[in-house]
């Protein structure tokens, strides 16, 4: 029998296999794995390596700004702002968790990554992606509040409660994604080590391995279930419900006042869900789409929100973008 051919065998088979050979698992564990640029491009990597690291660029220094703006400006410490500060962090997270690999490929031409610190940038990766669709919703959330109780707003949405919001959203993004690296660690993957992306995902790494990997598969539809599928549906209820009393509303400036509080959080939705969508349904219908388009909608995908979200809220927040300009002005005085 051939190893690479013993796909879901159980680990006892996997020790004994062929010619009076034995294994064990830390035998069948790959170091390093091979990540996938855009194959058929190489020769314009390093073109290709501008708008990456420009998107970066945007993405880190944006999301900073809005933390710093924030964080140094006492009037802004209230819920809707307090909500931004979490999702330009967990967008922060993302960015920088998928920066290493992305840039030494089309920067450096190198797609090797570490074991471990290819499971790491996976937890990193999933971790604050369940963060920043968790801070989503809890926006949403604080946009119902406002426009249906706006008189019990500061009541119901204290800043210590706001705080326990957000440890409680930072532990379950934890707590979730926990076990998924330990349970990958368990398995042997048989001398396969390449990966379909810049980065290393729960969903490309479940490819590889060799043993039985019900439970990494299970586990990872719950958490996906759980928190992108629960966040999304709560999000649509929350606006239905927001939709509902904005429409009872009696003047239409009034109106037209709640719904503009609401444009810049709706912005963050659809630039979050909409490329995700997009790539789930180009993988799954658009078969003979090239592999270098898949894989580019891919990498563009989770780095769009982080590079759009801080120019929207910039835009279309007055506090911030006043903030923003006085923060500056007050460097440059200096």
């Amino acid at each position: 029998m051939c190893l690479s051919h013993s796909r879901f065998l159980p680990e006892h088979l996997l020790r004994v296999l062929g010619m009076g050979m034995t294994f064990n698992i830390s035998q069948l564990t790959p170091e390093t794995f091979l990540l996938t640029g855009l194959p058929g491009l190489e020769a314009i990597y390093p073109w290709l390596a501008i708008p990456f690291c420009s998107m970066y660029l945007v993405a880190l220094v944006g999301n900073s700004l809005i933390l710093l703006v924030i964080h140094g400006s006492p009037p802004l410490h209230q819920p809707m702002y307090l909500f931004l500060a979490m999702l330009a962090f967990s967008e922060l997270g993302v960015s920088a968790s998928t920066l290493p690999t992305v840039i030494s490929i089309f920067l450096f031409n190198s797609n090797e990554i570490n074991f471990d610190a290819c499971l790491f940038q996976m937890f990193s990766i999933h971790s604050f992606s369940i963060m920043e669709s968790a801070v989503l919703l809890a926006m949403s959330v604080d946009r119902f509040i406002a426009i249906y109780s706006p008189l019990r707003y500061a009541t119901i949405l204290t800043l210590p409660r706001i705080a326990r919001t957000g440890i409680a959203i930072g532990l379950k993004s934890v707590v979730v994604m926990f076990p998924l690296p330990f349970l990958l660690r368990r398995l042997p993957f048989c001398g396969h080590n390449t990966l379909s992306h810049s980065y290393c995902l729960h969903s490309d790494l479940i490819q590889l391995p060799c043993g039985n990997t019900r439970p990494n598969s299970i586990l990872g539809l719950c958490i996906v279930t759980s928190t992108f599928g629960l966040d999304s549906l709560l999000i649509v209820i929350s606006y239905g419900l927001i939709l509902h009393t904005v429409l009872g509303i009696a003047s239409g400036e009034g109106r037209r006042k709640a719904l503009n509080t609401c444009v810049s959080h709706i912005c963050a939705v659809l630039v979050y869900y909409v490329p995700m969508i997009g790539v789930a349904m180009v993988h799954r219908f658009v078969k003979h789409a090239a592999p270098a388009v898949r894989l580019l909608l891919a990498n563009v995908y989770l780095l769009v929100p982080p590079v759009v979200n801080p120019i929207v809220y910039s835009i279309k927040t007055k506090q911030i973008r006043h903030g923003l300009i006085q923060m500056l002005f007050q460097k440059k005085c200096h």
